[in-house]
């Protein structure tokens, strides 16, 4: 046994077992992302930006979930698991309804108005100002929340897995660092030279891998515990702490169940259908049916994701009890060391790269997007060039992978751990905006000025009942008062400034824009999982 990160765990395995099975996955995914590309044109502001305006929906799918799914997921919601149980399934399963709305509203405006960001459609709707105030938000959001989160997480399971400090002779910190910069450094390289469609082909073969691979852990574990049943495996872990797998979570928990009744389903509204790094995907579709397959088809994954990044931790609290209550989000490593064969490990590792890749190459090449056309072209150089915008594009993702590089050591030690701190920052930035979008959609009264000062309140409010003054309200409870509040100013400042008169400044793309014919009976059909699911689970 050894020590790692002052917690005991079984000793590392052979390392050129594990090294040739990780170095030949991440080739494999490398090599089939260039044979693919290898004769595309991404020197286009579409072919860069928007993988030319040809994804389909599996591939949309395979990318919007390893865009989402990352280190943040499998070690900070496991660890959430272990410690909170089965109430944390909200983040997950609640997704499939807000992609249900995304597929049947929120995309059909956005492809008829043939938007490539969604700030554009901030300045149809309201004015240039407004749209670049949002674009400014976003890139910051990407720099202070996501992209460190996903790199530490990412460097503390791949350090667990190849001990990276122990065979270079530094520290743990200094192990932290190293890993944290390499994993920015092969992030960068898929996203600044191979634009969307490369990071969204190998989301793709990943998003296979990840499935595969995190189902081998609680698949091995349950196995384990069931003597080779893994029903009696189950049963066992759900004998040994019942309380785990209820999905009703108190008023006092991490996770209220009124929350979903709240802030969280605007959270879950704004993240699936109106943020840039996610709804990217969708705008590159072929067509519109293959956009609305790729969002439900992610609306399943998100039911089925819970196999992989809930399950593990609760069987995790079965081996080790309250051992790790204060690591929770070193649980993750813990686990996959002691029930995985030498054999896989190596693979699961490249998986778990992979999973760190996707989303931090999606961000890089979301902020790339947004950077380019919504503040370079229509600010510093309106006449710039398709070459050139693709060009400050990958420049200004080197500047943001170096910047989240430098700030990922410092966010570690999250008194609830890494995933709820990922979505309390979230917050500052994803409510305001939703509230001024989904203003915008429904209530056409709301004028340029008041979206702003709808935004100035949002952000402020937050940050000073969450961040400042303790208000004895949950950070959720607080979206949801929030986003009510905001709309109110929003529609009160904008009786005394009503709006002005707009017209559509996007020239609309040629796109075919039927509807996929299945799109609303599998809708209704995800709504109804989802429902059952809560159901089933808080008995």
């Amino acid at each position: 046994m050894v020590k790692v990160w002052g917690i005991l765990q079984p000793n590392p395995p052979p390392p050129m077992l594990t090294v040739i099975s990780f170095v030949g996955f991440t080739l494999f995914v490398a090599f089939f992302s260039w044979y693919k590309l290898r004769k595309d044109d991404i020197s286009s502001k579409d072919g860069y930006f928007l993988g030319g305006r040809t994804l389909t929906g599996g591939v949309i799918a395979g990318s919007m979930i390893l865009t989402n799914i990352s280190t943040e997921h499998l070690i900070g919601m496991n660890g959430s698991a272990y410690k909170n149980g089965m109430i944390i399934i909200a983040w997950e399963v609640t997704s499939a309804i807000a992609l249900v709305i995304a597929a049947l509203y929120f995309l059909p405006i956005y492809l008829r108005m043939g938007l490539t960001t969604i700030p554009q459609y901030l300045e149809n709707r309201y004015d240039a100002t407004t749209k670049t105030i949002v674009a400014l938000l976003l890139m910051l959001s990407f720099v202070v929340t996501l992209l460190p989160i996903v790199l530490y997480t990412g460097a503390i399971n791949l350090e667990s897995i190849f001990t990276v400090s122990e065979v270079l002779q530094v520290s743990k910190g200094e192990g932290i660092w190293i890993t944290v910069i390499v994993i920015g450094v092969v992030g960068s390289i898929y996203a600044i030279f191979g634009g969307l469609k490369a990071v969204a082909l190998s989301d793709t073969i990943n998003a296979i891998g990840l499935v595969i691979g995190g189902l081998m852990v609680p698949v091995f574990a349950l196995w384990d515990i069931g003597d080779g049943s893994i029903i009696v495996g189950m049963k066992k872990v759900y004998d040994a702490a019942p309380s785990k797998f209820n999905v009703i979570g108190a008023e006092d928990s991490v996770l209220p169940f009124s929350t979903l009744f709240t802030g969280l389903m605007i959270n879950q509204i704004y993240f699936w259908g109106m943020n840039q790094t996610i709804i990217q995907r969708a705008l590159g579709a072929k067509n519109m049916a293959e956009a609305q397959k790729g969002l439900l088809f992610t609306g399943v994954f998100k039911i089925l994701i819970p196999l992989i990044i809930v399950l593990p931790g609760i069987v995790a609290f079965y081996y080790y009890g309250e051992q790790y209550y204060d690591n929770q989000d070193f649980i993750y490593p813990i686990l996959l060391m002691r029930v995985l064969p030498l054999s896989l490990i190596g693979f699961f590792a490249a998986v778990v790269l992979g999973a760190i890749l996707s989303t931090f190459n999606s961000v890089l090449n979301s902020a790339a997007t947004i950077f380019s056309l919504d503040i370079y072209k229509k600010m510093i150089s309106p006449k710039a060039s398709d070459k050139k915008l693709v060009r400050v594009g990958r420049l200004s993702s080197l500047v943001l992978a170096i910047t989240a590089i430098l700030i990922a050591p410092l966010v570690g030690n999250a008194p609830e751990g890494l995933y709820q701190l990922m979505q309390q920052l979230n917050g500052i930035f994803f409510i305001p905006i939703a509230s001024i979008l989904i203003a915008g959609f429904f209530i056409p009264k709301i004028s340029a000025i008041g979206a702003k000062v709808g935004l100035l309140m949002g952000f402020s409010f937050y940050i000073l009942t969450t961040f400042i003054f303790d208000v004895g309200i949950h950070f959720i409870h607080i979206w949801g008062i929030e986003f009510i509040l905001n709309l109110s100013v929003m529609y009160l400042i904008s009786l005394r400034f009503p709006p002005a008169q707009r017209t559509n400044l996007q020239k609309p793309v040629k796109l075919d824009l039927k509807e996929w014919r299945y799109a609303k009976p599998m809708s209704a059909t995800l709504f109804i999982v989802v429902v059952l699911i809560y159901i089933w689970l808080a008995q």
